[in-house]
């Protein structure tokens, strides 16, 4: 409570009639909307999908440039996408279009405008009491009192919402790859559902959300909006996930093994990595379950099958 005198190096906010000053880091504002004059569910719903074409048109400029220096981090040649791919470039566009009108749906009846006050200084203190016993265990009282408020600071602004973000794409990754399996297990599915996706053999940014317009709703759209729900995300929150999940499924097809591209550091699961498998961010799955595979071993099986149908 700022009743002191002492300036405020934060906002001043009115909690209950009181003057509080709230301390945010960079990345948060108190503005009741993010962008003037439009809504924050309603940005939520339309940033992902921007964020789709704005990457996809960026690579397939790349594609159309004609830059030779492109053609060693191609992950196909660039004759395959012609000669190996069954669906045309308008089927993939009317396709995309179609997931991103149900994923619209989806978005403006998932997501609401958050209307309620967040009492930020309240939360804080709560977290207050869960921690203090440990820091009490671990410093000592008297060291406690200087260090406490930065703690919670950090707890509150930064170590929940990161522990949320890596546990949203972990949902993600374990929604996808287990629903991907068993479409690949089950032929009844694999025929009348996932095979959209793969006439696509060859892929590219564009046709990152190829797919049959159930796998797209259920695999995708619905594997979000439950990662968003079973970590508690903030509007915002969901919508930042929302957009990074897009740029990484562009990313992930856009058909090139780029040393210098961000989205294909932050983990091995890169774009050469998913022309194989299927898990968005991590390898942990196909680690576990035994279905990381080289492109050797995608060469020895494809070999072995040839055998037997001859």
């Amino acid at each position: 409570m700022n009743t002191t005198g002492i300036p405020c190096n934060g906002h001043e906010i009115l909690i209950d009639g009181a003057k509080h000053c709230l301390m945010v880091p960079f990345y948060y504002s108190l503005k009741p909307t993010l962008i003037d004059g439009i809504r924050d569910d309603h940005l939520g719903v339309a940033a992902p999908i921007i964020a789709y074409w704005a990457l996809s048109l960026f690579f397939h400029l790349l594609d159309i440039s004609g830059w030779k220096w492109l053609e060693k981090y191609r992950i196909h040649e660039s004759q395959e996408v012609q000669s190996r791919n069954r669906a045309t470039r308008t089927d993939v566009v009317v396709a995309v279009v179609l997931q991103h009108v149900i994923q619209a749906i989806l978005g403006l009846i998932w997501l609401s405008p958050e209307t309620r006050h967040v009492n930020h200084i309240e939360k804080m203190e709560k977290i207050a009491t869960y921690i203090r016993p440990v820091c009490l265990w671990a410093l000592g009282r008297e060291r406690l009192q200087f260090v406490e408020p930065s703690i919670v600071y950090y707890v509150y602004w930064w170590a929940i919402p990161t522990f949320q973000f890596l546990a949203a794409m972990f949902i993600i990754d374990t929604w996808q790859y287990f629903l991907h399996r068993l479409m690949h297990v089950n032929k009844f599915l694999y025929k009348q559902i996932h095979s959209v996706h793969h006439r696509l053999y060859v892929p590219y940014a564009f046709g990152a959300l190829y797919n049959h317009p159930v796998e797209g709703f259920i695999l995708d759209s619905l594997g979000a909006a439950l990662a968003e729900t079973l970590t508690c995300m903030s509007l915002r929150q969901a919508t930042l996930l929302f957009i990074f999940s897009t740029f990484k499924t562009v990313d992930d097809h856009c058909g090139y093994n780029l040393p210098f591209d961000p989205l294909q550091l932050i983990s091995g699961n890169n774009a050469d990595y998913h022309d194989i498998h299927h898990q968005p961010f991590f390898i942990h799955w196909d680690v576990i379950c035994g279905t990381r595979m080289t492109r050797r071993d995608v060469e020895t099986r494809k070999a072995k099958q040839a055998r037997k149908t001859e």
